[in-house]
């Protein structure tokens, strides 16, 4: 565990019914001129931009709705629709959207500069300096993307997503609001869901934990691992689904304190050269990587399992609690019908040196991981999942 520590969150986080109405109130309070509403296709077509976009109306303000960037994308996506807002002239970004809708808004809140563009932000993070603030609303609870300091893009060369990480990029305002996940489809819950817990359990258990990641990671864990099935099977069930956005929100915050491991570190390589969506390739590595963890971080697994198993507890020691939180992960994952496994996505077993070269270049979250891992204990791992 960390002996220093810290946690810089956003300005304001309003939750609760009816929060997208604070929009209106932020944006006359900080007398916002003009727009950029970041969103994509999908949001619109689903409908779910009408409450942000008409509390902005009612702002007063004029607004600019930037839709044109496409799923998982890579910087030169990204670039493209910066670009755009710069012309837009905005004074304010209100994002609204799942992670790559979010991670987008976060880097055009810095690049609105000629200085330097998101292919120079990859080479060197530290360069990113505030330019415009942000209201960032998510409508997925899982990316905890609202809250952290991190942008996640594809880097096609490499074959790779990376984080680009900078405190510059903390939303000033966030909206948590239950009424945007309502209606959200059981698979892309689902998939968002689980990158949640994976948020939770990777910063309760790496290398990085501190009290401040501990305390959100695990509220976070109580949370998802009681509620996630529920949120994701009914639609009606509006209590589970707060909680579950509460839980992505805490999950974020123990990122931004802490830091996620091995799970996401070989990820990456997953959503960069198959595009496979990031909450899946995460599900697919969570329990395979956590039991490799296991003996380095079993009494903290029997902590979440003693927080978290409301129950009956059966379990006595820390191996049977930690043997129970990691079956309590894969019954998730079977149960929401996720893929156990890479067969359905045509990954070839030629592809596993380059698979574990990509993974092992994530030393930014491998560090973080509780148990040292080798390039043989990755490939054994990739292997695990083919």
């Amino acid at each position: 565990m960390l002996k220093q520590y810290n946690l810089k969150m956003p300005h304001a986080v309003y939750g609760g019914e009816d929060a997208i109405g604070k929009i209106t109130e932020i944006l006359r309070t900080v007398h916002a001129k003009r727009v950029a509403i970041f969103t994509d296709k999908g949001i619109e077509a689903c409908g779910l931009l009408e409450l942000p976009e008409t509390a902005v109306k009612e702002s007063g303000a004029d607004y600019y709705i930037l839709d044109d960037l496409p799923a998982e994308p890579s910087y030169m996506a990204v670039q493209k629709i910066i670009d755009s807002f710069k012309e837009s002239g905005a004074d304010m970004i209100v994002a609204c959207g799942g992670g790559s809708v979010m991670d987008a808004a976060k880097l055009a809140s810095v690049l609105a500069t000629d200085e330097y563009g998101v292919k120079e932000l990859l080479d060197d993070p530290g360069r990113a300096k505030k330019c415009v603030p942000m209201i960032l609303i998510p409508t997925t609870a899982g990316t905890g993307a609202e809250v952290t300091p991190n942008a996640i893009v594809a880097v096609p060369e490499k074959e790779l997503k990376v984080g680009i990480v900078n405190e510059h990029m903390i939303a000033d305002y966030v909206i948590l609001d239950a009424r945007m996940i309502k209606n959200l489809p059981r698979k892309i819950a689902a998939a968002t869901g689980v990158d949640a817990l994976a948020h939770c359990i990777e910063c309760f258990t790496g290398n990085k934990a501190n009290s401040f990641s501990d305390l959100y990671a695990l509220e976070g864990l109580d949370l998802i691992l009681n509620n996630i099935e529920d949120a994701c099977d009914d639609p009606e069930n509006m209590k589970a689904k707060n909680r579950m956005q509460i839980a992505a929100y805490y999950g974020g915050l123990a990122i931004t304190a802490s830091g996620t491991t091995a799970v996401h570190a070989l990820s990456y390589p997953l959503g960069g050269k198959y595009h496979i969506a990031h909450g899946v390739s995460n599900a697919i590595l969570l329990a395979p990587v956590m039991r490799f963890n296991e003996p380095s971080c079993r009494d903290r697994l029997a902590i979440v399992y003693d927080r978290c198993c409301h129950g009956e507890k059966r379990c006595k020691t820390d191996e049977e609690k930690s043997a129970w939180v990691i079956a309590r992960l894969e019954e998730i994952v079977r149960h929401l019908d996720i893929p156990a496994s890479l067969k359905e996505f045509g990954v070839p077993k030629e592809d596993l040196n380059g698979l574990v070269e990509a993974g092992m270049q994530v030393q930014r979250l491998l560090v973080n991981n509780p148990r040292e891992l080798t390039p043989e204990d990755a490939e054994k791992l990739y292997l695990e999942i083919m």
